[in-house]
C-alpha cells in the first residue's frame, strides 16, 4: 500500500557493534509515527534505514509494499528534513525549494511552479526571493519541508527537526509540521527525544530503548496503560513507589508502607511491584485524613499556571504538579498527600 512503511526482523550492524536488534513494526499510509527514545536508543539508525541511508544487515525493508532493502536513497520514495536544515546559503529560498527537482532533471518552469507551490502549502508564499538567512529558524524549518514534499515522497523523515528552535517557536513550528503533515496526507516518521513534543504530533509513538522497541501504541496508551518502569517515567513524569501485591486479580490489593489499597486494577501474581503515580494526580492537602500521606516540602516552585513541589514523604522522594493555590505551600510545611486509586497503575518492579 502506497506509503506504508514495513520492516520484517530487521538488524543493523556495525562491526561487532548491534546498532539495531531484530526490529519488526508496521507503519500505515497517511500516519505520523515518532521514534522516541534517548540517545543511542537506535530511533535515528531506524530512520536512516528507512532513507536508505544505511543498509540493514538483515531482515527486509518494504515502503509501498515494495522491498527496498538493497535500494539506494536516490530510488526510494522517500524526503528527509534534517536537523541542521541544510539549507543551501547562497540560493534563494525558492532555488532551496526546487533544488532536488533540479538534480532530478525536472524543466525550469516545473521546477519553479512546484516550489512555489511547495512554499505556499508551508506559509511561506511570498518569500521564495529571500535568503535563508534572512528568515526566522522557523521559516528556515519550513523550508526545508517544503523542500521535502515538493518532491512528492511516499514517506517523509523528520530527523529531530525542531531540536535548534527555542521552546515557544518549537511548540509553534511542531503544529505546523503536523497539520502540514495531515492537509497533504502524507506518511510521516518522525525521530525526537523529546517525548512531550512526540505526545504532540503522534498518531502513534515507538518507544525504543537499548536498539529495540520497548513498547508502541498512541500517546493516550503509552501514557494511561505503560508497560514497565522506564516507560512510565520517560512518557510523561512520574513518582514510582515500591509496593507489594498482596492480592492479584481484579480488583488489585497493594501494601505501601502500613496501609493497603485496593485498586480497580488487574494484576497476574503476588509480589513485589512498581507503583505509577503521576505529579498531576497529586492532592496536597492541609488536613490530615487515615488515608493521606504525611509530606514535607522541600522545594516549591511557582510557575504561574502550576506550582511543582519536591516533596520527602516516607515512601520516598515526590514530584507533584498542582494548579496555584490562594495560600501555596511553603518549604517545610508539613502536608497530607491524596491522590484518587482509580489514576494509579502496577508495573513489574
Amino acid at each position: 500500500m502506497k506509503g506504508s512503511v514495513r520492516f520484517e526482523n530487521v538488524t543493523k550492524r556495525f562491526g561487532y557493534v548491534t546498532a539495531l536488534k531484530p526490529l519488526s513494526l508496521d507503519i500505515a499510509p497517511g500516519t505520523l509515527v515518532t521514534l522516541l527514545g534517548p540517545s543511542g536508543c537506535g530511533k535515528t539508525t531506524t530512520l536512516r534505514l528507512i532513507a536508505g541511508l544505511e543498509s540493514a544487515t538483515e531482515g527486509r525493508i518494504l515502503i509501498g509494499g515494495q522491498d527496498v532493502t538493497h535500494q539506494s536513497a536516490t530510488y526510494r520514495a522517500v524526503s528527509m528534513v534534517f536537523q541542521s536544515y541544510a539549507l543551501f546559503p547562497h540560493m534563494t529560498v525558492l532555488e532551496n525549494v526546487g533544488y532536488g527537482l533540479m538534480v532530478k532533471g525536472a524543466p525550469k518552469s516545473e521546477v519553479k511552479a512546484r516550489a512555489e507551490h511547495g512554499l505556499e502549502q508551508v506559509g511561506l508564499r511570498g518569500f521564495g526571493d529571500r535568503l535563508p538567512s534572512e528568515l526566522s529558524g522557523g521559516q528556515q524549518q519550513r523550508v526545508a519541508v517544503a523542500r521535502a514534499i515538493v518532491l512528492e515522497p511516499e514517506v517523509l523523515l523528520l530527523d529531530e527537526p525542531l531540536s535548534n528552535l527555542d521552546a515557544k517557536l518549537r511548540r509553534h513550528v511542531r503544529e505546523e509540521i503536523r497539520q502540514i503533515q495531515q492537509q497533504l496526507g502524507l506518511t510521516a516518521v518522525y525521530v525526537t527525544h523529546d517525548q512531550e513534543e512526540a505526545m504532540a504530533v503522534s498518531d502513534r509513538i515507538i518507544v525504543m530503548k537499548n536498539a529495540e522497541i520497548a513498547q508502541e501504541g498512541t500517546p493516550q496508551d503509552l501514557y494511561d496503560r505503560p508497560a514497565s518502569a522506564f516507560i512510565a517515567d520517560f512518557i510523561g513524569d512520574a513518582n514510582l513507589l515500591d509496593v507489594e501485591i498482596c492480592q492479584a486479580g481484579t480488583p488489585t490489593q497493594v501494601a505501601l508502607l502500613d496501609r493497603k489499597l485496593t485498586l480497580p486494577l488487574d494484576s497476574a501474581s503476588k509480589g513485589a511491584a512498581k507503583l505509577v503515580l503521576r505529579p498531576h494526580d497529586i492532592r496536597l492537602e492541609r488536613i490530615a485524613a487515615p488515608e493521606r500521606l504525611l509530606a514535607e516540602v522541600v522545594y516549591a516552585a511557582w510557575l504561574g499556571n502550576t506550582v511543582q513541589y519536591t516533596l520527602a514523604t516516607e515512601a520516598g522522594s515526590l514530584f507533584a504538579i498542582t494548579p496555584p493555590h490562594a495560600q501555596p505551600f511553603a518549604k517545610g510545611e508539613q502536608v497530607f498527600l491524596d491522590f484518587d486509586l482509580d489514576k494509579l497503575r502496577l508495573v513489574a518492579a
